[in-house]
């Protein structure tokens, strides 16, 4: 079976373009969304070069071009940054899913917890996109640094949000084929809580001079 094509909007950052390393290395074609195609298509040569024969494909396009091409949609750009994008991505997202990895951050203290108005970024994106789309949040507590590499292992758990059971186990499936152990957190309005260990975890990692503390859950099975 053909795995879905995922637009990775902000494919170009860190943790967007790891995503995109280990989604293309599992089989799933992906299309980086940028401002420009020629950004878009210089990440996706770099992107490509780091991954052994055999991967699916990775190409770039304007936002707008790169949602209306996936079949689910990834939103992984700063949160002052969130507004503008779902303005450019809303008419490519309806009907699809929108997988959200974006936290609310109040510089400069951007290890104490802050939330919009809405209660969490993904709440609020929900509302920019409308209810054509699903929206589900994950990934927002796994740091950047090691994603690129896919001899890296994950200690840490990736716990998910949402209101749509579709999106959700379109969710797990992603997070799975990226190497992490999925958690279903409940719906949509638990993002607050979620979006908020990431400010708790980068004041952590100053506390301890680390770099990639992060979330386990336990008391969960886990097979192998």
């Amino acid at each position: 079976m053909q795995k879905p094509a995922i637009a990775v909007i902000g494919g170009t950052g860190a943790e967007g373009s790891g995503l995109v390393v280990r989604w293309a290395h599992a089989g799933y074609p992906v299309i980086i969304g940028s401002r420009s195609d020629e950004k878009a298509a210089a990440v996706a040569a770099e992107l490509s070069a780091l991954l052994p024969a055999g991967h699916a494909p990775i190409s770039g396009a304007t936002n707008a071009g790169a949602a209306s091409a996936g079949d689910i949609v990834v939103l992984s750009v700063p949160y002052d940054s969130q507004a503008g994008m779902a303005e450019q991505i809303v008419a490519g997202a309806q009907g699809k899913v929108v997988m959200t990895v974006v936290v609310p951050l109040k510089p400069p203290k951007v290890s104490i917890v802050w939330r919009p108005e809405a209660g969490s970024a993904a709440q609020e994106l929900q509302a920019q996109l409308g209810d054509g789309v699903q929206v589900v949040a994950a990934f927002q507590n796994i740091a950047a640094g090691h994603l690129r590499d896919l001899t890296w292992q994950p200690d840490c758990d990736v716990l998910f949000t949402g209101d749509s059971k579709e999106a959700k186990v379109a969710a797990a499936d992603l997070i799975r084929v990226a190497g992490f152990f999925a958690v279903d957190a409940g719906p949509l309005a638990n993002s607050s809580v979620v979006e908020g260990f990431t400010a708790l975890l980068i004041g952590i990692n100053a506390r301890n001079k680390v770099q990639n503390s992060g979330i386990r859950i336990t008391g969960i099975p886990r097979h192998e």
